[in-house]
């Protein structure tokens, strides 16, 4: 089964960037983790997302057209940051790699995926 893990950081905390003092450490400790979902055989996809202030968010309200603004759907302390989509045979296996997130603080959301099938998008059968 696949699962979603959604990872959520607080913006206003600075992180290392390129060049500072433990920059070169992060992206290490974060490659390592990459490789070590690959080399299990459960990484099927992941990415880093850029800041929310880059994000342009379109609110649907039934029977009216879309309304489109900058920046992020809400006002929250922490935003999606990236996420890791990976094949692990149940939840104790997921819940065991999202614990090895190298992330310092946030939130990581272990969700199931639902997969459609490409033909004629039917909902594959999700394992409850």
């Amino acid at each position: 089964m696949q699962y979603l893990l959604a990872i959520t950081i607080d913006e206003s905390v600075p992180m290392p960037q390129e060049g500072e003092d433990g920059s070169e450490e992060m992206r290490a400790a974060w490659a390592g983790y990459g490789k070590a979902l690959a080399a299990a055989g459960l990484l099927v996809e992941g990415a880093s997302l850029t800041p929310s202030a880059s994000a342009t968010t379109m609110r649907l309200t039934l029977g009216q057209g879309p309304t489109i603004t900058d920046g992020p759907y809400v006002e929250a302390k922490e935003q999606l940051g990236g996420y890791y989509r990976i094949d692990a045979p149940d939840l104790d296996v997921a819940l065991e790699w999202a614990g090895r997130i190298p992330l310092p603080f946030g939130v990581v959301e272990v969700r199931p995926v639902r997969l459609f099938a490409a033909e004629d998008g039917t909902p594959t059968p999700v394992e409850a």
